[in-house]
Parts: structure tokens; C-alpha cells; sequence
């Protein structure tokens, strides 16, 4: 009996190799390529497509004027939270791929959901790979969960999952987990590239065809992306992401894709005894606990998405060694480095021969530029061991000349940072208000230009 020829499969870009290499010829992507069967060339995975594409009738070609622009109706899922980076709720006939580390609560948080849609009188199926009907009902038990009527189907098999779908036709369903699902008409095991593909492509197809809304649970890797082939996000309508650390009681959901919202979009929830319950009042888990101020924080008011976040950005400086350290947790390393060069040359706040740790309070991850101005207070309050004035918060993007550029949506930062309490705000000057609004009484603004404008008014400051 002849050996199943193998081919390795980039989980990148899709391309194949005869052999295993550390780099993707085709994308250039390391450490990519995966050994996968090839699948010979049946009938059966023709009947298999033949029998989808009979769910799809063919379209018509028409020009787009003549197409009618119709807004997508949403349905709440109950969780405020979760409908924030959906868009306001779930889309018939959308795909929803759900992904996160292992116990983060993705299964806990998508069972909340759909009990909570059964109860509005929607028509529900959960479909469990990785876990039992058992093991399902008792972590409904652990969550407070009782009467629901929730249909749950423990299965990994796809042709008897499409059957149960059909039959139930539910207005949304949970695949839990997609790298668990397999398919008869391939020879590969669960999970790998050409499983994961096929039967998403599947699902995916049969929720455009029924109207019905999808969910996919998907693994990620240590790296902390979706496992399987990066064609899987390009399938689907939506993205989100888990993040958060396992060991804290908060989970963050981002969405990275969404076809019919805005991205980068976050959610915000608390893992607690009955379940991830969400956060109304996110800033306050990003800002520390501190009596009176100390040395080395300042407040930034970041965007994520259209929500303006109040995180507190903590600098430690400390001398160091022949090879000083530049560590920087929830901000970009190399983005640190520029700004430390920054403050040098344009300041005169030298950090050559000290070790420099920066950290975002909370877990969260802050990508915007917006952040370099609290970022460099932050270092050289630590620096000089003094703490910035009490309800200090700061916001603005740092040129490597040394200016300190407008962030996009100022007014609603200065809004939120208001109604927080905060009475100093240190705003770059094209984003100063010409004429301040009532909801601003009682906030002192300083607007700046240039980075050694902000270090010299941050001393006077504190000499008052």
C-alpha cells in the first residue's frame, strides 16, 4: 500500500511546498509552512461542493446603480459588551469568528449569549467539539443558568452538523470549535489546514445561503493568532479577539475585521462567579489605585475605536548597566526607543546609561500615537522623582522633530477625561478648543507645541 503523499502548507497565504523551509517563498512568512496530506482527486469532495452550491441560486448581473443600499438589521445579544465590537449586534447571515486563549471565556461568554437570545424568542443551537451535552449543562449549572432551552448538539462531524442545521434552521448557531470539525471527504485529521479550511468554507456558504448568523470558536496559537490557515479570516464577515491575561478578572474584546461595523472596536468584561458580566465604566480599571500621586504615572486618554479610554501609562527609570534595558509592556518597544531619543535631543532629558520600563495599567494594549506625550511625561517625572500634579491627564503624538501633533477626536478626549474629574489636561495646541464648552468648566487646558514646551510647563507645574 502506497504511503499518502505530503505536501507543507503555509498557514499564511495558502501556498504549498514539497518540502519544509523556515520562510514561505511565496509570502515570506517564518516558521509558517505546515505538513499536510494531499487529498486525491475523488468525486467525493465534488459531491460534496455539488451539494452546497445547489443551497445558492445563481445571481443576476446588475449595474450598482440599480442596486438598492439597504441597512443590515441587528439583533442584541443581551450583552452590551459583546454587541460594542459586533456593531450593535448580530447580522443575519454573517459569520462571527470568535478567537482567544484557552480558559478566557469565549465558551462561557457565547452560551451567556445565546440563553439570552432563546429567551427573546430566538431560535438557538449550540454545537460542542471539545466538550460533552454533560459538561455543557453543568457549566450552564456553575453560571446561574437554569430552564434554558438552548438546543446543544455534541458533535464534530461537518455533514451531520449541515443536517442538524438544516433541519433546526436556528437564527444563530455556535461552532465550538471550528479546528475540532472534520469532514468524511478528506483524509486529514481535525485541525489541520486543509480541515479548517474546508469546513469553514462550508459553514460559512450554508449561513449565507439559510440567512442564519454563525459563530466560530477558534484556537489560537502561543503567539496569539488564530490557528489554522490565515484564509479562515478572510472567510468570515467578523473578527474578534480575547485578549487579557487568564490571571486577571478582566477580558477585553477587540474586533479586528467587521464587514458591517467599525474596527477596533472594544468590549469590556468582568469574569466573575456567574459569568463575564461587562464593564459600563472601562476607564476605571485602567487607571491605578493611588492615595496621592507618585512618581513615574501620568494619565492618557486613548481611542479604541469610538470609546475614549482613560489608561494610566507607568515609567520606571533606574540606573543601569553597559547595556541598558528598554522594556515596555502594552506599548510598542521600538516606538520607546524613538521617544527616548526624542526627549534627548530635543529636551535635553538624557536616558542614555538608565534602564527604562513603561507599562499600560490593566492589561490593556495601546497602539495609537497618541500616546507618546503621556509616555514621555511619564519618563521624566520618573527620571526626576517627582509626580505630575494631582487629576493630570495628557494626550498627543510626538514628531521625531521634537512637535507634538493633533490626536483624531480630541473633543471627545477632553469630554471624558471632564467628566472623570480631571482638572489639568495637557493637549497638543491644534486640538485646543476655540471656544470650551460648559461640559469643560472647571478643566484647565494646556495646549503645546513642542516637547521641551511640555517638559517645562510639567515643572512649573509642580512647583505650584
Amino acid at each position: 500500500m502506497a504511503h499518502p503523499k505530503s505536501v507543507y502548507v503555509c498557514n499564511a497565504c495558502g501556498a504549498t511546498s514539497p518540502r519544509w523551509l523556515g520562510k514561505c517563498p511565496s509570502c515570506g512568512a517564518w516558521n509558517s509552512l505546515v505538513e499536510s496530506v494531499v487529498e486525491p482527486a475523488t468525486a467525493g469532495k465534488n459531491r460534496l461542493s455539488g451539494r452546497f452550491n445547489a443551497l445558492v441560486p445563481s445571481a443576476e448581473v446588475r449595474p450598482l446603480a440599480a442596486i438598492a443600499s439597504e441597512d443590515v438589521v441587528r439583533t442584541p445579544t443581551g450583552q452590551g459588551e459583546l454587541d460594542r465590537p459586533l456593531g450593535g449586534g448580530i447580522v443575519a447571515g454573517g459569520v462571527v469568528l470568535l478567537g482567544g486563549d484557552p480558559g478566557i471565556g469565549k465558551s462561557t461568554l457565547l452560551l451567556q449569549a445565546l440563553d439570552t437570545l432563546q429567551r427573546a424568542g430566538l431560535s438557538t443551537l449550540y454545537v460542542t467539539g471539545e466538550e460533552s451535552g454533560a459538561q455543557v449543562a453543568l457549566r450552564a449549572k456553575r453560571l446561574g443558568i437554569t430552564g434554558s432551552q438552548v438546543a446543544v448538539l455534541a458533535e464534530i462531524q461537518l455533514e451531520k452538523i449541515i443536517a442538524t442545521l438544516a433541519e433546526q434552521q436556528p437564527a444563530v448557531a455556535v461552532i465550538d470549535s471550528i479546528q475540532t470539525v472534520y469532514s468524511d471527504q478528506l483524509t486529514s485529521a481535525p485541525g489541520s489546514v486543509a480541515q479548517v479550511r474546508e469546513c469553514a468554507a462550508h459553514l460559512t456558504r450554508w449561513a449565507k445561503a439559510s440567512g442564519s448568523a454563525l459563530v466560530l470558536v477558534g484556537h489560537v496559537t502561543k503567539d496569539g493568532q488564530l490557528a489554522g490557515p490565515r484564509v479562515l479570516e478572510h472567510m468570515v464577515d467578523t473578527v474578534l479577539y480575547f485578549e487579557g491575561d487568564t490571571h486577571s478578572r478582566f477580558r477585553l474584546i477587540r474586533a479586528i475585521k467587521n464587514r458591517f461595523g467599525a474596527v477596533n472596536e472594544i468590549g469590556v468584561f468582568a469574569m466573575t462567579e456567574h459569568g463575564l458580566k461587562g464593564v459600563s465604566n472601562p476607564s476605571a480599571i485602567f487607571l491605578g489605585q493611588h492615595a496621592e500621586p507618585v512618581p513615574g504615572t501620568c494619565v492618557l486618554v486613548t481611542l479604541e475605536g469610538t470609546r475614549p479610554l482613560l489608561v494610566e501609562v507607568q515609567a520606571l527609570v533606574d540606573l543601569g548597566g553597559p547595556s541598558p534595558r528598554r522594556l515596555s509592556v502594552g506599548l510598542e518597544r521600538d516606538r520607546l526607543a524613538m521617544l527616548l531619543a526624542v526627549l534627548h535631543r530635543h529636551a535635553g532629558v538624557a536616558t542614555g546609561d538608565q534602564d527604562v520600563f513603561v507599562n499600560a495599567v490593566g492589561g490593556v494594549r495601546i497602539s495609537e500615537p497618541a500616546a507618546d506625550l503621556a509616555v514621555l511625561l511619564a519618563i521624566a517625572s520618573s527620571l526626576r522623582g517627582k509626580p505630575l500634579p494631582k487629576g493630570f491627564v495628557a494626550f498627543g503624538e510626538v514628531g521625531l522633530a521634537g512637535e507634538v501633533r493633533p490626536a483624531p477626536s480630541g473633543q471627545e478626549r477632553l469630554k471624558e477625561a471632564a467628566k472623570l474629574g480631571f482638572a489639568h489636561v495637557m493637549i497638543p495646541k491644534a486640538n485646543a478648543p476655540r471656544k470650551p464648552g460648559p461640559e469643560l468648566e472647571g478643566v484647565t487646558l494646556h495646549a503645546v507645541e513642542r516637547v521641551e514646551e511640555a517638559i517645562a510647563l510639567v515643572r512649573g507645574l509642580e512647583e505650584i
